[in-house]
């Protein structure tokens, strides 16, 4: 079952007493509680009828008298319990809260899930996507009730969410603009852990700006948007591969001046500079492309990025970057040079004039 399901059944009333909903969109996952809450609660009766618990300071007993209290002027009552340590290994929930983990806890509360009442809706969220399918918790709500993990949008379903939450503000966006927007967000690069929420605060600021019936376009997407740190690093790179170097300080200073560690924009340069030189050496020695994307292990996006990129370099300057860049962090590290915004500065010099 998905979201949209879950949604679907609740219009029909058709609920189950207990649900676990986890996964990696917490934007999803509140959306679906709300629209809940809306189908089931009164507004006015609300503090009776919808309670929210952390999981962390839930015992058994405070568990059992919020979900024995029956509804008050409602069908429903909506018990909600966040983050709770059973879902969690025994070491990490013993370094959280004593005593919710003992064998004492744990039996009466999955027990207790066999004898839920028709007019509760007991609903477990995690807002993570480590849950194990072993755990006993997870495997008793999977049995009496149901578990719903919260993926990504993908495909149109995101491109549809992209455009629904632009007509909110009164603005228009075309397909390809609307895929130029997922791609500069870092919606799915691994490093950046983006959400909904993320979107949804690019999409606000992006409308805001905008007068009113008014079209995005690119232009205002790539005056606009929060550049992420991969984003700058592809641009200074390709700056470097035309020894602009002028363009490549800018580029580097605007990454410095958003905060970003001096030693973590060299990691990320490093990195890109790596995958440059896997990716050619992998070519060189004949692989195809399928078999270079199996072996590198990138995004896709970022795999076209690195494959289009490395053009500008040949495999002697690829090594010579990474050899200066080396050379660069065990100077930082050693105290060699106490200034690491000019350390940066002098190796993309380097960079621009000496490969």
């Amino acid at each position: 079952m998905n979201y949209k399901e879950l949604i679907k059944k609740a219009k029909a009333k058709d609920l189950k007493s207990v649900y676990l909903l986890y996964g990696e969109e917490p934007y999803l996952i509140d959306y679906t509680l709300n629209t809940l809450k809306k189908i089931y609660i009164d507004e006015a009766f609300e503090p009776l009828n919808y309670m929210v618990l952390c999981g962390k300071n839930a015992d058994f007993e405070t568990i059992l008298n919020a979900c024995e209290t029956l509804p008050f002027m409602s069908d429903k009552k909506i018990i909600i319990i966040e983050d709770h340590p059973l879902f969690k290994t025994k070491k990490e929930s013993n370094s959280e809260i004593a005593g919710l983990d003992t064998d004492d806890y744990k039996d009466k509360l999955i027990n207790y899930l066999d004898s839920l009442e028709e007019h509760l809706c007991l609903f477990f969220v995690e807002k993570n996507s480590s849950i194990r399918k072993s755990n006993p918790l997870y495997k008793k709500i999977a049995k009496v009730g149901d578990v719903i993990e919260f993926k990504k949008l993908r495909g149109q379903d995101l491109n549809h969410w992209v455009e629904d939450s632009f007509k909110k503000y009164k603005k228009k966006i075309s397909r390809s603009d609307i895929n130029y927007f997922i791609a500069h967000s870092s919606y799915f690069d691994s490093n950046q852990e983006k959400t909904l929420y993320d979107l949804e605060n690019e999409i606000i600021k992006i409308s805001n700006y905008l007068s009113e019936d008014k079209h995005v376009n690119k232009v205002t997407l790539d005056l606009l948007m929060a550049k992420p740190l991969e984003m700058n690093v592809f641009n200074l790179l390709n700056s470097i591969s035309q020894k602009d170097g002028e363009r490549a300080m800018i580029l580097f200073n605007e990454m410095y001046m958003s905060n970003q560690p001096v030693l973590f924009i060299l990691h990320m340069i490093i990195r890109q500079l790596r995958n440059m030189l896997n990716y050619k050496v992998l070519k060189t020695k004949g692989y195809t492309e399928g078999d270079i994307y199996e072996k590198i292990k990138l995004s896709k996006y970022e795999y076209q990025k690195v494959s289009n990129q490395s053009n500008n370099f040949t495999i002697s300057q690829l090594e010579k970057a990474l050899f200066h860049c080396l050379e660069t962090d065990k100077k930082i590290k050693l105290g060699l040079l106490e200034d690491d915004r000019l350390a940066l500065e002098i190796l993309i010099t380097n960079l621009c004039f000496k490969i």
